[in-house]
């Protein structure tokens, strides 16, 4: 089997196809992806129309969750695009497909693998044989998963000249980048890279740029760029190193952090900052109780055994499960107890951009990633470009966050406006949100196929990191503020939004960006509500939920009869403050189901999940990619509506007084 790269006698390294293996092209018509995996038929880039290639393959439909439960990239390998299914939900590639199809290269259309920052998507296509990705574009986190393992991507133009036989020098795949990313990819990934760094064979110097105003995530890199001398002033694409502050990694991801690094540097390996670094339980502690995960309880077992090893080896925080409950969801704990102003945290979860809120740059890694830099205590960035969102006005009072990030992803986010840029919130409007309200919009950053997003600080985030950060005085917290420099230049441009004139919304079933008003969606019954996650298991969050549930009682309401609605705290923090509130009696005479801290609907591993195609869930959770929680039909949705929702028995926005109308009018019929 000859590879991919070859090396000509004159040291020139080319890129040529194998003649004896294949070339797979994802189509959106699911049998055409089946005819080719039963080799049936060949087919050629000139022959192919990219607009019948199909779009946004997610990482959950590259890896599901119970594929993540492995952490050998071998043997997660074997059941690569598991979660590709057609409508009778039969999958497309059954166990070892891509592995034995003797495929050589994989071809799909715009924004391959959205989604999971998972670094097990990529593994899947590299560890079954593919050496080249051809898409029309890449979402960030998988792109840079694919240059860590030294995986080269492609285009359409690339593979036409490849199947007609021509050799394509290396460069015109890898010069397209910065030198770091180019050098990343040349050696074959980012061990090999780092090997050759720490050897010399390989520098890297801070960028040199003229003083420029810079944007609050130009700020914080340049502030961490390792071996600096002098003020640093960065630029978007600029490639540096930049010490990292803290990261953490959760039982779906630390044990093949834990792999690598034993790999990679042998059995005495050790990490630095560990005291901000952390391993939590929570992603899979509540598997055990949803049936199709049965099959796995071994697997997570092993995931919980390995992640202990990696904590008692390395020290580094402990937020495990005591007696069968999680103190929480990482993105909430690490918000509360260590995401500061002015800190560059990354962690193996695409979520962790929601300590943006914190004013902190924050993003999720994949598995190598994290465990290099975890091991170093630095890591290599190129300098995202950046999209300002300034906000005016308020809210209505039936409007949430929530409603606010479902309008940003239907208006921005399908235009591509947002791809891998930072997310830069501010204004006159943030003041008008709560630190959790902010938390839910730099949460779905990653929705939108951004890099992060981050929000400026106030007297607003002051308050609230002061209550939560016992021995650090309010001057110290002020001190670690980061803001915009006035004239900072975003590619993305400045858009200005009114929050006055943002309506009740939902994300229809398939993907976050299909955004709809409620106003417009029609009549539509429901079987699940759930009300939790990362996104929405804040404290206010629950005051939503209160709220409208308070509502519902006072007019001899509660959840609707065949209505399940579910509730779950994102901390132990939270579960107390709901306590005090006097929230968890509400909860109970409405008739929610109220669940321990942690993770679980969101990720298809816990009560909420939907057990059939016909059902209908209404979901605070932040994505509703196919299958992901379950086989139903999954709408997004903001506290509010969730709440009311359950209520009505039909997805509905909230107003007060809304339940004692409906009773009026059902009692004149």
């Amino acid at each position: 089997m000859k590879a991919l790269i070859e090396t000509l006698p004159n040291g020139n390294r080319v890129v040529a196809l194998d003649p004896a293996r294949r070339v797979l092209y994802l189509f959106k018509d699911l049998e055409k992806i089946r005819a080719q995996l039963r080799g049936e038929v060949t087919i050629a880039m000139k022959d192919v129309n990219p607009a019948d290639l199909l779009d946004d393959i997610n990482t959950d439909v590259m890896t599901p969750a119970w594929v993540c439960f492995r952490h050998r990239p071998e043997d997660i390998a074997l059941d690569a695009y598991a979660g590709l299914v057609d409508k009778a939900q039969k999958r497309v590639f059954e166990t070892r497909a891509l592995l034995d199809g003797g495929f050589q290269v994989i071809v799909s259309g715009q924004r391959k693998g959205t989604g999971s920052s998972r670094e097990t998507a990529p593994q899947c296509e590299k560890w079954s044989g593919i050496e080249l990705v051809v898409a029309s574009s890449f979402a960030p986190i998988h792109a840079r998963n694919n240059i860590n393992l030294g995986q080269l991507m492609g285009d359409y133009e690339q593979l036409k000249r490849l199947e007609a036989g021509e050799r394509i020098p290396l460069e015109e795949f890898t010069g397209k980048y910065d030198a770091v990313t180019r050098a990343t990819l040349e050696a074959g990934g980012l061990f090999p890279f780092v090997a050759k760094y720490k050897s010399g064979e390989i520098r890297v110097d801070a960028p040199r740029n003229a003083p420029r105003p810079l944007t609050m995530a130009e700020k914080i890199l340049a502030s961490h760029v390792l071996d600096a001398r002098g003020p640093v002033h960065l630029k978007p694409n600029d490639a540096c190193l930049v010490r990292v502050d803290g990261g953490y990694s959760h039982e779906f991801t630390t044990a093949q952090v834990h792999h690598f690094l034993q790999q990679e540097y042998g059995a005495d390996y050790r990490v630095q900052n560990a005291n901000k670094l952390a391993v939590f339980e929570d992603h899979l502690l509540y598997a055990d109780g949803v049936a199709r995960m049965a099959p796995f309880a071994d697997k997570i077992g092993t995931l919980r055994k390995l992640q202990r090893e990696f904590q008692q080896h390395t020290g580094v925080r402990d937020y495990s499960a005591k007696d069968g409950v999680s103190p929480g969801i990482c993105h909430q704990i690490a918000r509360e107890h260590f995401v500061d102003p002015g800190d560059f945290i990354q962690a193996t979860d695409s979520h962790t951009c929601m300590g943006g809120g914190n004013n902190a740059l924050t993003w999720g890694v994949g598995a190598t990633e994290y465990a290099g830099l975890a091991f170093s205590g630095f890591t290599f960035v190129k300098v995202p470009e950046s999209i300002r969102f300034e906000l005016v006005g308020t809210l209505d009072p039936g409007c949430t966050a929530k409603d606010l990030i479902l309008v940003i992803l239907e208006t921005f986010a399908v235009r591509e406006d947002t791809l891998d840029r930072v997310m830069e919130f501010g204004g006159p409007g943030l003041a008008s949100l709560s630190m959790d309200e902010r938390a839910t919009l730099c949460n779905m950053a990653t929705e939108c196929t951004a890099r992060s997003g981050i929000c400026e600080a106030d007297e607003v985030t002051l308050e609230w990191l002061a209550a939560r950060r016992p021995g650090v005085t309010r001057d110290q917290i002020r001190a670690r503020f980061v803001a915009p420099d006035r004239g900072a230049h975003y590619d993305g441009g400045v858009h200005t939004i009114d929050l006055s004139k943002i309506e009740p919304m939902v994300a229809k079933p398939g993907d976050p960006t299909y955004g709809a008003r409620i106003r417009e969606l029609g009549d539509v019954k429901i079987d699940i509500a759930y009300a939790g996650s990362c996104t929405a298991g804040k404290e206010h969050d629950f005051d939503y939920y209160a709220l409208v549930l308070k509502d519902a009682l006072a007019s001899g309401r509660g959840v609707a009869p065949g209505v399940k609605m579910y509730l779950q705290f994102g901390s132990e923090a939270v579960r107390e403050y709901a306590q005090a509130k006097g929230y968890l009696d509400v909860f109970r005479r409405a008739g929610v189901e109220i669940i321990n801290p942690g993770c679980g609907a969101c990720i298809g591993c816990g009560p909420g999940v939907s057990s059939a195609p016909d059902q209908v869930t209404v979901s605070a959770i932040n994505r509703n990619f196919a299958g992901r929680s379950g086989p139903g039909k999954l709408y997004l949705a903001s506290p509010l509506t969730v709440a009311a929702s359950a209520v009505e028995g039909t997805i509905k926005s909230y107003t007060p007084g809304m339940f004692e109308r409906s009773n009026r009018a059902v009692s004149r019929q």
